[in-house]
């Protein structure tokens, strides 16, 4: 077992079980994906693992970025090239082992493409799910313009893109993006049932068919996440961005001007 402030990493049987630690709303910065990352590396490396369930402390499973980090690498328009942070989640989209994800809140943002690093995700009526990118002022990022419409069809995907609504596990599951919903207390459980399920068929099997059925992501990933980081790094610098933060703080519709 292994833990951090931010992460903990505990085994059961075949089956491990990373927990981020950043309770109510586990926000995420560099510093955090950098860890997720080199645990799921670590785990490649443990033939004894055979499956993943990625979970959180808390009332959301991630609510998205943490643009008042200290040593904030999401929003600095300042430094051209790809955001280092989608390095790091391009890292765990490469870990060849299993993952289940457990949603028992808000996957929002870039949280919601943390959630979609994973092959299933289990859910509850109280799951919240949301790219609101556009509503904050900013162009998608963390790979979910190849992610999501990977995973729900690009008509949904535009829906969501450019609504930013929030969806309850129900619609989720409904959508395609979910796919087990059981009632929140069960969440957790669920999902390391479903990863014991997993990890009894032959390992090197489940490896070598996730492999072949995820080929070409990890590259499609590194060319999204270039044209992600530069579309990003102009529209920081708007006043719409700005202006979609400070709406979000104050939890008010934001009043875009376009510029």
């Amino acid at each position: 077992m292994s833990h951090t402030p931010d992460l903990s990493v505990t085994h059961e049987g075949h089956v491990a079980l990373i927990e981020i630690c950043r309770p109510p709303h586990n926000f995420f910065d560099f510093e955090l994906i950098h860890q997720i990352a080199n645990v799921m590396e670590e785990l490649d490396q443990n033939p004894n693992c055979r499956a993943i369930v990625l979970a959180s402390q808390g009332t959301a499973f991630c609510a998205g970025a943490n643009f008042n980090s200290p040593d904030d690498k999401i929003s600095r328009p300042e430094n051209p090239g790809t955001n280092p942070l989608y390095f790091e989640a391009i890292r765990i989209f490469s870990c060849k082992k299993p993952i289940i994800a457990a949603i028992q809140g808000a996957a929002v943002g870039g949280g919601l493409g943390l959630a979609l690093v994973a092959d299933f995700r289990v859910t509850c009526s109280e799951g919240r799910f949301s790219a609101n990118f556009n509503r904050l002022g900013f162009h998608p990022g963390f790979g979910l313009s190849v992610t999501l419409p990977r995973l729900v069809g690009i008509q949904k995907a535009n829906l969501l893109f450019f609504t930013g609504r929030r969806i309850n596990g129900q619609e989720a599951l409904d959508m395609g993006l979910a796919d087990v919903l059981v009632p929140q207390a069960d969440v957790r459980t669920e999902a390391m049932k479903l990863a014991r399920e997993i990890a009894v068929s032959a390992p090197l099997a489940v490896q070598s068919t996730r492999a072949t059925l995820r080929q070409g992501l990890v590259e499609a990933l590194h060319k999204a996440v270039a044209h992600e980081s530069a579309e990003q790094n102009w529209q920081f610098k708007t006043d719409d961005f700005k202006e979609g933060v400070k709406a979000m703080t104050e939890r008010r519709e934001p009043q875009f001007q376009a510029k």
